[in-house]
């Protein structure tokens, strides 16, 4: 048994749907226990002062992250390492890696030492609404400051894994992630109070770390400290890490400056935007990042090949697939926002108020998931080309707008009752204090689909793609997104409405029926229109998956 658990764990999958399939069922996992997770910091706090401190702790190190990471993940070193193997053997790729570890390890101990020391100065001016709390903030900061560093260089040991095809390696540690927090909620916290839940955060990306080393060390890429650096090739690589980094880096840049406005509304509106901001998470990583993170290796590698045709047909391939699933999941969440929110988090002093605000929150953000799934994927294809200036361009206006956004609505939000009443009349919010967040949301909701819009022109004249063929499976997305949209509205109105909805089990049964019933709405319609995508899913999952036996790979 425990054999084939580690043969599991450590075979290698091909396969664009298979490896995606795989990627998605852990990302589920793992995405079950951030629910888990959030649904414990709600019972624990609700929407208030103390869980939003510690929110917005983790805004200066998730933007560390993302810079520091952006040059040690496999879309940037994939090329680099594959080319010096080809050219020098397995040797030469293992000292590039070796080369980054080294650099990163002396620059981000400088950078995190500077910020630990300043973090006095800057936390209270970024951070103006938490006057009196910033001395706590600091304190959770500086210790958040770890996770970076550790998951940094669990970005490195990622290279590794997913150049070796260990999609279910890679996939396991955001499982341990997750698992370290909740440790840090369930057990730290009562003893350490707010400090604990920080330990519990390092304790998860120890864990995200840890479980990748032994297969990295046992590799021919095995890296380690180098007493040499080979500057050139560390130009080239920062050439095409550096416009990533910023890239990624602007979308944190616009949350941290969301995040601000709202530490200065009312109490627990950071709370709220986090909460809804993690749901709409769950189905992007589920459908978003697990087809870009599987279609990368091969955008690269048919990129390096030359194979214009097969790079457009698998890009097209993703994307179909991507939509396939996204429009309906909208629909879904928008008619069962309530329920999924008073499920997953209504409990303890997380109240029926919260619960409003953050269903409202919830359904604005799921608007741009296609969008920001769609993202995902385009942006790793213009870096699998090479092309790393041109998302960053595009991601810096479209960060600017939001933000300006942001504060347009903020300003006509207090100063008119045009869209204080729009907005509370749509979501039924008008006996809720703190409705004005919901501007945050729209700003960053519009950004994301100007970002899209701007994206898809680039990339049909940068990689001659036509996405013609798309138009089927958008309008079959769209039929089966209604579909599945109005039969769970009729269950929701007139199946279930004599349940209890004072209970747990009442509102989770009234949920999954009107879920279930949305969901085999969509099936239909699909069937009904001949999606071709169904017959696809049904051949990958016919290629039993599950099996250890390496998969051929798939046309």
């Amino acid at each position: 048994m425990v054999k084939r658990v580690i043969n599991f764990v450590y075979r290698e999958v091909r396969g664009l749907h298979q490896a995606a399939y795989i990627l998605a069922l852990f990302a589920i996992g793992s995405q079950i226990l951030a629910i888990v997770r959030d649904r414990l910091l709600a019972h624990t706090f609700g929407a208030g002062s103390e869980l939003d401190l510690y929110y917005t702790a983790f805004r200066i190190p998730d933007l560390l992250f993302v810079l520091f990471a952006s040059v040690l993940s496999i879309y940037v070193l994939l090329p680099f390492v594959n080319r010096f193997t080809e050219a020098g053997g397995e040797q030469s790729g293992a000292k590039v890696l070796s080369q980054v570890f080294t650099i990163f390890l002396l620059t981000y101990t400088l950078v995190a030492g500077l910020l630990a020391l300043l973090a006095p100065w800057y936390v209270p001016k970024i951070f103006v609404g938490f006057e009196g709390q910033s001395d706590a903030l600091v304190s959770l900061l500086r210790i958040l400051l770890l996770q970076p560093f550790l998951l940094g260089l669990s970005s490195l040991c990622g290279v590794v894994t997913q150049m070796n095809h260990r999609f279910v390696l890679y996939a396991i540690s955001p499982l341990l992630y997750n698992l370290g927090i909740i440790l840090g909620i369930a057990v730290l916290y009562p003893l350490m109070g707010l400090t604990g839940l920080a330990i519990g955060v390092i304790v998860g990306a120890f864990g995200h770390l840890l479980i990748q080393v032994p297969f990295v060390i046992n590799s021919q890429f095995s890296f380690s400290w180098a007493r040499q650096i080979d500057w050139p090739v560390i130009r080239q690589i920062l050439a095409v890490s550096i416009p990533r980094a910023f890239t990624l880096s602007i979308n944190q840049i616009v949350l941290l400056v969301l995040v601000a406005m709202a530490s200065v509304m009312t109490a627990g509106s950071v709370s709220v935007f986090q909460f809804a901001f993690n749901l709409q998470s769950v189905p992007l990583a589920i459908i978003g990042m697990s087809y870009s993170v599987a279609a990368f290796p091969t955008l690269s590698n048919l990129y390096a090949k030359k194979d214009q045709a097969g790079f457009n047909n698998q890009l097209v391939t993703a994307l179909r697939h991507i939509i396939f699933w996204s429009l309906p999941v909208i629909g879904l969440v928008i008619v069962l926002r309530a329920q999924i929110v008073r499920v997953l988090l209504g409990s303890g002093e997380f109240d029926w108020g919260d619960t409003r605000l953050t269903a409202a929150m919830l359904a604005i953000f799921v608007l741009s998931l296609f969008a920001q799934a769609i993202l995902l994927l385009l942006i790793r294809a213009f870096y699998a080309g090479g092309r790393t200036v041109l998302p960053l361009v595009v991601s810096f206006f479209s960060g600017v707008f939001s933000i300006a956004l942001a504060l347009i609505m903020k300003g006509w939000y207090e100063k008119s009752d045009v869209l204080r009443v729009y907005l509370d009349t749509i979501f039924r919010l008008r006996d809720v204090p703190g409705a004005e967040v919901l501007v945050l949301a729209l700003a960053f909701v519009l950004g994301q689909v100007l970002q899209l819009l701007i994206l898809m022109i680039i990339s049909k004249k940068s990689f001659n793609v036509s996405y013609k063929s798309l138009n089927i499976i958008v309008l079959q997305a769209l039929i089966a997104a209604v579909a599945g949209a109005t039969s769970a509205y009729i269950t929701l109105a007139f199946v279930v409405n004599g349940v209890n909805q004072e209970t747990f089990i009442g509102i989770s049964l009234q949920g999954v029926l009107a879920g279930l019933m949305g969901l085999v709405a969509i099936i239909l319609a699909y069937l009904s229109t001949g999606s071709a995508e169904i017959q696809e899913i049904y051949r990958s999952f016919h290629a039993r998956i599950f099996k250890t036996d390496v998969i051929a790979p798939q046309e």
